[in-house]
């Protein structure tokens, strides 16, 4: 008897447990995939939103540069920085420095340096009275009128000229002669100023001739 059953039931159980097992299997499958999927679609939602709130900063930065730069003006040019000039020696009451000048003065005493300029100056083809006063402003500053007036620098004599040797061309005795540091003197006022006049008004604006 039992040789000849018949296993029907026994083959259709086992084939119920495959299926079974392969649906179960399936189903894992499926969930995990759509987990891995879930994961993925997560992290390239949140690297987009990244992204585009760095194209965004990128944007609002170029809009700002772009509205400085119409905002931008010429001021001006720079200017070079320049040396201050020394300031001129003052001028005595009622002068302007670097004007035309007229000083009157007196006479002076016979015998004197002073007169023997005041009597030269009509040989120079200037007018005593009206030069005089020019030229003792000068030579009263420069040297006082002494003929053995001497400063640092080397400058010597009446017109204080530098080096004094170059008075020679106007006498031998050029280191104790008033007559020739004169001569020499107003020589040197004629080719450079024109007149005393013209040498005051020079050193009214430099404190020197």
């Amino acid at each position: 008897m039992s040789r000849h059953r018949k296993p029907g039931p026994a083959a259709k159980r086992k084939h119920r447990r495959t299926g079974a097992f392969l649906l179960v299997m399936a189903v894992c499958v499926a969930g995990i995939g759509a987990a891995g999927a879930a994961v993925y679609v997560a992290r390239a939602r949140g690297g987009g939103s990244r992204s585009i709130a760095l194209l965004e900063q990128d944007r609002q930065r170029m809009i700002l540069m772009d509205a400085a730069t119409k905002t931008l003006s010429l001021v001006g040019s720079p200017k070079l920085a320049t040396r201050p000039s020394a300031a001129p020696a003052p001028a005595p009451a009622g002068l302007s420095p670097g004007t035309p000048v007229t000083v009157t003065a007196p006479v002076p005493s016979p015998g004197t340096a002073k007169s023997i300029a005041y009597n030269m100056l009509s040989s120079f083809g200037w007018t005593p009275s009206t030069t005089f006063g020019c030229l003792d402003n000068i030579w009263s500053r420069e040297s006082g009128w002494s003929v053995t007036a001497q400063n640092a620098s080397g400058a010597y004599g009446i017109p204080q000229a530098l080096p004094g040797s170059k008075m020679a061309s106007a006498g031998p005795n050029w280191q104790t002669n008033a007559t020739t540091q004169v001569k020499w003197g107003l020589g040197y006022i004629q080719g450079r100023y024109g007149d005393p006049c013209g040498a005051w008004s020079f050193w009214l604006a430099h404190g020197w001739y």
